[in-house]
């Protein structure tokens, strides 16, 4: 494993990349219309900024005729690079530090991607570079993590979430990107076409449950190998998520994403 695969908060492997093809499944129908909205559309060159695996890449192929899929983990480009899309081309890239191996694109997608880079706003500065003018990005990133919220109360979800934001900014990052984006752009010479929040309120049968519940467990299993929470504490949060799954009841709201589309001057 490379060494830009084990600064991956998740990991790299099986498991990931399956819970990474949930997150797309249930996203995809929201990525799918911003792209439209966004006016994504055959015959042109599309930016996959932090393709992971490429679930995007490859509905993106569907849509324009050039997908440039870029990540720095040589696991998840395998993966990609395995479904032999003549349309997706796979590029090893830091995207905290290297140019982006493309010009003149027609668009440009990011869904959770600034929130994990070191240097956010340079990210968004050579995504700009990469654009054609008039060429549209396209972003989905939180604006208020705090906002997950569970139905009954729940003292051990919220003590789960207060962990993942402080390991999160341990590394560099910085869960509420979405707030800092849209200055930022406009301050780089984008244009913001349209901004609006995104939030869920799902329950236990909901096909959209599993995602966050997904990550749930991957994540507290993460906290427990950093020591951010202990093995005591780790069982008593598992048990609150298996009786909240239970309780048909129960809802969850998701944190809030900021859907923003932009176009370059």
């Amino acid at each position: 494993m490379s060494v830009a695969d084990r600064d991956y908060i998740l990991g790299t492997h099986d498991e990931e990349v399956a819970r990474l093809r949930l997150q797309h499944a249930v996203w995809r129908p929201r990525a799918l219309d911003a792209w439209r909205r966004a006016g994504f559309n055959a015959g042109q060159t599309i930016v996959d900024i932090g393709s992971g695996p490429g679930y995007a890449s490859l509905d993106l192929a569907e849509i324009a005729s050039r997908v440039i899929a870029l990540d720095r983990s040589a696991r998840f480009l395998d993966v990609l690079r395995a479904r032999n899309n003549p349309r997706i081309e796979a590029h090893e890239v830091d995207l905290d530090r290297d140019p982006l191996p493309v010009r003149d694109a027609d668009g440009a997608w990011a869904r959770w991607v600034f929130a994990f880079v070191q240097q956010p706003r340079d990210l968004l500065a050579r995504t700009r570079d990469a654009l054609r003018p008039r060429g549209t990005i396209v972003i989905h990133e939180y604006i208020d993590y705090r906002s997950w919220r569970v139905s009954p109360q729940c003292d051990e979800h919220d003590e789960f979430v207060a962990a993942v934001i402080r390991s999160w900014r341990a590394s560099g990052g910085e869960p509420d990107i979405g707030r800092d984006l849209p200055r930022w752009a406009e301050e780089l010479g984008f244009e913001i076409r349209s901004m609006q929040p995104i939030v869920d309120v799902v329950r236990p049968t909901d096909f959209a449950w599993h995602w966050p519940i997904a990550f749930m467990r991957s994540g507290l299993r993460r906290l427990l190998d950093l020591g951010e929470i202990s093995a005591e504490r780790g069982e008593a949060i598992a048990r609150a998520f298996a009786a909240l799954e239970r309780d048909r009841h129960a809802i969850m709201i998701n944190p809030v994403v900021l859907e923003i589309i932009a176009v370059r001057h």
